[in-house]
């Protein structure tokens, strides 16, 4: 017996629906609100939430991915008496089971329902992969947790991989993880960077040249796509790939088979593509400057990155990870942090996510030096004065200067901390602009800002603001 989370305003509706499960025989549940239906899929598990779009407390489609990450992660199903092409893309790139515009037939709502509920019984029945080699990608969060079940997914086929997400994300990592679980572990993993391919030698650095090809070929060069035969060849930024190189790409894609520039044998290579990007190339391959048909061919299975926000769950075990690594790295001790240490880091939306964290933690620990535990001091001034801002006159429920029920940001013993770290962080920007400007000419540095000489040097060595004499 399946249980059915029934999320909807519409009592008849509701009413309908509820009667329909239990026919089936499953359990069903009802809510008439957003915050009521959150609630329970938060506290029980479901099998299947249908879920309705325009609800009093909201949009159901805000909410999807709140619910679709529920303890259970269950299968939504979208009833909506008001269509939308964009709502109905929205859900899908969501994962909803499917998508039904009121009034739909009792036939169609208990096939899709029948459907939706088999599909969760194979998939429970389904024995769980081998511990995945995961060296590097840290969390486990119920938004990990689905990433793993797609990493796993893609290690045990052969098929092209597209991951997707803003820079910092750990494409790469990912990229790397897939190579490693699968049977192609152990042979090449080949790394081209689409971005710093020079136009002019692309084809050259892909499919190599025979001796003499061009002026400058004064020996044969073999390509990367020969170097990941056997293997896996990663195209790093692929969305940065010149338009006539991808349609040259594709036929190698096609065919596993490629002749070096120059060359007149034809040459194999049996390897498996992965490919990850930080732009939209859907938007791209209507806009023209990506092939559609270079699109289907790399994105087989996609993997989308979420940006480190979207899951928060996961600083605290990136942030112990990553101390201990560095730790060990540097051969110091190990060190804590404090609570407020983490909800500092936990407050920040991180805009250069993973990457961005890790650099963060690297120099707080650099900070630190051999004191052995983190604050929020050690962070970097700058994470600091963008928190502190954040959390002041901030409005809560109550109105404005009300913030009942939710914590700071960043915790501050006292006003003249926060005007401490304002202060400093403008001081350093004047600085930086006073440099500029005049090119590093004390006299008239001093002249503009109306700092004596001494008071001037002393507070470009207090920000480390190098300048000339």
């Amino acid at each position: 017996m399946a249980k059915v989370l029934i999320i909807d305003d519409d009592e008849i509706m509701s009413a309908m629906l509820t009667e329909m499960v239990s026919r089936m025989g499953h359990d069903a549940s009802k809510a008439l609100t957003l915050k009521e239906g959150l609630g329970k899929a938060s506290e029980d598990e479901f099998d299947v939430v249908f879920l309705d779009i325009r609800l009093p407390d909201g949009s159901g489609l805000d909410m999807l991915p709140l619910i679709r990450n529920a303890p259970s992660q269950p299968e939504v199903i979208i009833i909506t008496g008001f269509g939308d092409p964009d709502g109905a893309e929205l859900a899908m790139k969501n994962d909803v089971w499917d998508y039904l515009q009121k009034p739909s037939s009792v036939r169609e709502m208990t096939l899709t329902l029948t459907r939706a509920i088999q599909y969760r019984e194979e998939k429970k029945s389904i024995k769980p992969p081998v511990v995945l080699k995961r060296e590097g990608i840290i969390g486990a969060s119920p938004q990990m947790e689905t990433l793993m079940n797609l990493l796993a997914q893609a290690a045990g086929n052969e098929a092209n991989v597209l991951i997707t997400g803003a820079t910092g994300t750990g494409k790469e990592l990912f990229a790397w993880a897939i190579h490693n679980n699968s049977r192609r572990a152990g042979k090449n993993f080949v790394v081209v960077d689409c971005t710093a391919l020079p136009e002019t030698l692309v084809e050259s650095i892909l499919f190599g040249h025979e001796k003499g090809a061009f002026t400058s070929a004064d020996k044969m060069r073999e390509g990367l796509v020969k170097q990941a035969n056997g293997g896996t060849l990663f195209l790093d930024e692929v969305g940065e790939l010149p338009l006539p190189i991808q349609k040259a790409f594709l036929r190698v894609l096609q065919d596993h088979s490629f002749r070096p520039i120059g060359g007149k044998d034809i040459f194999e290579s049996d390897f498996r593509l992965i490919a990850a990007t930080n732009r939209d190339l859907g938007r791209m391959s209507e806009e023209g400057s990506f092939r559609e048909d270079l699109l289907f061919r790399i994105r087989t299975l996609t993997i989308e990155l979420p940006p480190l926000r979207a899951r928060p769950g996961d600083i605290e075990e990136l942030t112990k990870y990553y101390i201990a690594k560095f730790c060990e790295r540097y051969g110091i001790a190990q060190k804590g942090f404090s609570p407020e240490f983490l909800e500092a880091l936990k407050g920040y939306e991180w805009p250069g996510n993973v990457r961005e964290l890790i650099n963060t933690l690297e120099r707080a620990l650099s900070t630190s030096f051999q004191e052995p535990t983190l604050f929020p001091k050690h962070l970097p001034t700058d994470l600091r004065v963008h928190l502190a801002k954040g959390s002041m006159g901030k409005e809560g429920p109550g109105g404005p200067g009300k913030a009942e029920g939710r914590k700071p940001a960043l915790s501050l013993s006292n006003m003249k901390d926060f005007r401490d770290i304002a202060i400093s962080e403008a001081e350093r920007r004047y600085l930086t602009e006073l440099k500029a400007i005049t090119g590093g000419n004390i006299k008239e540095a001093c002249r503009i800002s109306g700092l004596s000489r001494p008071r001037l040097y002393a507070l470009l060595k207090k920000y480390r603001l190098t300048t000339k004499g």
